[in-house]
C-alpha cells in the first residue's frame, strides 16, 4: 500500500521522512496553506515520488513547479473541472505519471462528485469535508466508501493520525491504494514528528 506523506518543506525534515518507508512525498504550491512550499528546499526525496499539491493554480503554474521540483505526481486539491485536467495532461513532461483529483467527502451522496472524473485522473484522494482545503486533521465515515464502485483507485486521507494503525488495517475496499499522512503526525505546520510516523509505518507492516 502507497503511504503519503504530504506538507513537506524543510530540507532535514523532508531527508528524515525520506528515510523511512514511504512511497510518496508530498508538497503544497497553495499560498493559504501554512504549509505552503515558498522556496525550493535544499533537499529533496530521491527514493520516493515527488507529489505536488495544487488549488485551482493556473496551468502554467503548475508546469512551472513540474520543472523546477522535478514533480512525479500532480494533485488538484481545489475545483479544477475535468476540461481543465485533459488540457493539462497532455502538456506535462513524461516524468509525471499520475494525476490525483482530491475530493471532500462527508456522505454517501458525495461519491457522486467522482462520476466526471472517472477516466480523466489516475487517482482520487478521499479527504474529509471541512472549511479548510486539507489538513484538517479530522476523519470523515469511512463506511461511506463501501458505496464507491468506480474502477479509478483512491488514496484514504483526512486525519489519519499515530493511533489509527489498527483502523487502517482494518478498513477493506477493491480500489485502496494508499493513505496520506499530514496534519496529525506533526509539531508544526511542515514540520513531521519522525518517531510518530516510523511507528505508525512499523504497525502498518505487521
Amino acid at each position: 500500500m502507497i503511504v503519503k506523506v504530504c506538507g513537506m518543506r524543510d530540507p532535514e525534515n523532508i531527508r528524515a521522512v525520506s528515510e523511512l518507508d514511504i512511497q510518496w512525498l508530498g508538497m503544497i504550491f497553495w499560498e493559504k496553506s501554512s504549509r505552503y512550499v515558498s522556496e525550493k528546499p535544499s533537499f529533496l526525496p530521491t527514493k520516493q515520488k515527488r507529489v505536488g499539491v495544487f488549488v485551482d493554480a493556473d496551468i502554467e503554474d503548475i508546469l512551472g513547479k513540474v520543472r523546477e521540483y522535478a514533480l512525479d505526481i500532480i494533485q488538484l486539491h481545489g475545483k479544477e473541472s475535468p476540461a481543465y485536467i485533459r488540457r493539462l495532461r497532455p502538456l506535462c513532461d513524461d516524468r509525471v505519471a499520475a494525476i490525483i483529483k482530491a475530493l471532500n467527502i462527508a456522505t454517501a451522496e458525495d461519491l457522486e462528485q467522482t462520476k466526471p472524473y472517472m477516466d480523466v485522473v489516475d487517482y482520487f484522494l478521499f479527504d474529509t469535508k471541512a472549511k479548510m482545503v486539507g489538513g484538517n486533521g479530522t476523519k470523515f465515515d469511512w463506511s461511506v466508501l463501501s458505496e464507491y464502485n468506480g474502477t479509478t483507485p483512491f488514496i484514504l486521507s483526512g486525519g489519519i493520525g499515530p493511533d489509527d494503525a489498527d483502523k487502517v488495517k482494518a478498513f477493506h475496499h477493491p480500489q485502496l491504494a494508499g493513505i496520506d499522512l499530514n496534519s496529525r503526525f506533526e509539531t508544526a505546520p511542515g514540520l513531521k514528528d519522525i518517531e510518530k510516523l516510523k511507528h505508525f509505518i512499523y504497525e502498518q507492516n505487521q
